[in-house]
């Protein structure tokens, strides 16, 4: 009797698992479409990118390796300072004509927010931090576009 129980349970998670693996199959490969050069860009004021708050200047971004397109590297030009910050998917409402970076911006404070490559309307989104959560409930928030261009492939 035991058996028939788990047997029949089995029958019951088959479905449910196929699910789950037909799901984790179109989501990699949506994944592949958001960016994977790296960009180079200067930004002009102090900013936040995930957790991290950065100095204004150049920088240089891209995915790191083996993250499955989840988690990017941002480091400024002479190597000095460097964060990781977790990335998802997104949209844009029509396909950039440039790469950038969009950085939401509450008072002088920046998050950066969405990363676009020129020519791909699938782009890369970070998540809000807890302290950008607190800020955007402080004001109203603006968005300042920075044109970014494309570095090296693959971030080498």
């Amino acid at each position: 009797m035991v058996i028939t129980s788990i047997g029949t349970r089995g029958h019951q998670l088959l479905p449910l698992f196929i699910a789950l693996v037909l799901a984790l199959t179109i989501g990699a490969g949506k994944a592949k479409a958001q960016i994977t050069d790296s960009l180079e860009v200067s930004i002009p004021f102090q900013f936040h990118a995930g957790n991290t708050k950065l100095p204004a200047g150049e920088y240089r971004i891209h995915v790191l390796d083996d993250s499955d397109l989840r988690v990017m590297e941002i480091s400024s030009a002479d190597g000095s300072t460097s964060a990781l910050f977790q990335v998802e998917q997104t949209e844009a409402g029509s396909t950039p004509a440039k790469s950038e970076l969009i950085f939401n911006k509450y008072g002088n404070r920046y998050f950066l927010a969405k990363l676009f490559e020129e020519g791909t309307a699938s782009g890369s989104q970070v998540p809000e931090s807890r302290y950008e959560k607190a800020v955007s409930q402080e004001g109203v928030g603006a968005q300042e576009h920075v044109a970014a261009h494309r570095g090296n492939q693959h971030g080498k």
